[in-house]
Order: C-alpha cells, then sequence, then structure tokens
C-alpha cells in the first residue's frame, strides 16, 4: 500500500529515477528518446528538483510504501494568474498505473491550496490515457499551446482546467 506524503531532500534521487523511467515510457513513442533526454535533463536536474522542493508556494508530494516511490506529484500556484494552482507533475511508475496512486496523489494535492479556485494543467495532446485520466478527475480543456515552456520548442500541449472546491 501506498501513502501519499509531502517529499523530502532525501528523496529526490528516488524521485528522479521515477520520473526519467516514466517519462521514456510515457514519451518516447510520441516525442523520439533523444528528445526526451533533453527534457528530462532540463525539468527533472537535482538542482531543478530540490527548487521545486523548496517552492514556498507549491506542493511536492510522494507515494510512498516504506521500500519504494510508486508516484509523484508537484503544484504550485501561478504566479501569472489569480487564484490558479498549475499541476506540473503528476507521474506514477509505469508498472503501477491504474491502481489508484495517481488519483489519491491528486486528491491531496487538490486539497493544499486553500485559495486557489483552479486547478489548471498542460498535456501532451497525444497522451491519451493521461488526457482520459485528467478528464475523468473533472478537468476540461480550456485551450492549446505550440511551444510549451522554454526551451522546449516544438512541444505542443492542450490546457485543462478543473474548478477546485471553495473553502
Amino acid at each position: 500500500m501506498y501513502f501519499v506524503r509531502t517529499a523530502s531532500e532525501r528523496d529526490l534521487d528516488k524521485v528522479r529515477t521515477l520520473l526519467v523511467e516514466t517519462f521514456h515510457a510515457t514519451y518516447d513513442a510520441l516525442l523520439g528518446a533523444p528528445k526526451v533526454d533533453e527534457l528530462v535533463a532540463t525539468l527533472f536536474s537535482p538542482a531543478a528538483l530540490k527548487t521545486r522542493l523548496t517552492n514556498k508556494n507549491a506542493e511536492f508530494l510522494v507515494a510512498d510504501n516504506g521500500k519504494e516511490i510508486g508516484g509523484i506529484g508537484y503544484a504550485a500556484m501561478s504566479t501569472e494568474m489569480t487564484k490558479t494552482v498549475m499541476l506540473h507533475l503528476l507521474y506514477v511508475r509505469p508498472s503501477l498505473q491504474r491502481e489508484g496512486i495517481g488519483r489519491d496523489i491528486f486528491a491531496e494535492l487538490e486539497t493544499c491550496f486553500p485559495d486557489a479556485e483552479i486547478m489548471r494543467l498542460e498535456v501532451e495532446p497525444r497522451n491519451e490515457a493521461a488526457i482520459t485520466f485528467y478528464r475523468r478527475l473533472g478537468f476540461s480543456d480550456v485551450g492549446h499551446i505550440e511551444n510549451n515552456g522554454a526551451g522546449q520548442s516544438g512541444v505542443a500541449a492542450l490546457i485543462l482546467e478543473k474548478p477546485l472546491p471553495t473553502h
């Protein structure tokens, strides 16, 4: 059984390993392994993960069973949109997908931002499994962009949003 908890610095190596494995399993067929290697090197460097971990306006969670980390989630308040939290990362080890770990991480993240009214995310438009997952959680399509993030030219994204319960 996996329990969702706040990530700590001692988790970062395991988190990075999980993200590299999951990113390759998810995106190699869509973007090609060289592009995935480039993204992983930028997005999941030890420094980038530590920066996320120390962000005061964010939550960095792991699903842990005492032996391994089975999933991770990271969301942060938007600096550009008021009352909006951005879901940046929600990944589950490929061998553990469809066991409720992603849903449990999301359920925790959804409650971590009492001032937020909307949760927003960007997902690769061909990542049908993720899109289906997010739609089941109540997300709706609100837009599309062609260049997702600095230095990631050519990576398109579907933008999804979900209203959050007011407290």
